[in-house]
């Protein structure tokens, strides 16, 4: 495996925890968030991260170049 790939490989673990730490934040706002359907969880992840998300910038970062449909199929390989 190429050193790229095992990047890419890295930054879509080290996204997946991020999406799964942001979805627990939400759902202690609002018990309900987890039963979402997923394009709504991550429209709001997305609105999550431009807004009030408590993030450092390695993790803006990784998570500021995902689409909403990114973060939707990211949500789902878990």
């Amino acid at each position: 495996m190429a050193l790229h790939e095992k990047r890419k490989d890295l930054d879509s673990e080290k996204q997946k925890a991020l999406l799964r730490r942001l979805v627990a934040e939400l759902s202690g706002m609002d018990p309900d968030f987890y039963y979402r359907p997923t394009a709504e969880i991550a429209q709001a992840i997305k609105t999550y991260i431009s807004g009030s998300a408590k993030l450092v910038q390695e993790e803006r970062a990784l998570l500021d170049k995902l689409s909403v449909r990114d973060v939707e199929v990211l949500l789902s390989l878990h």
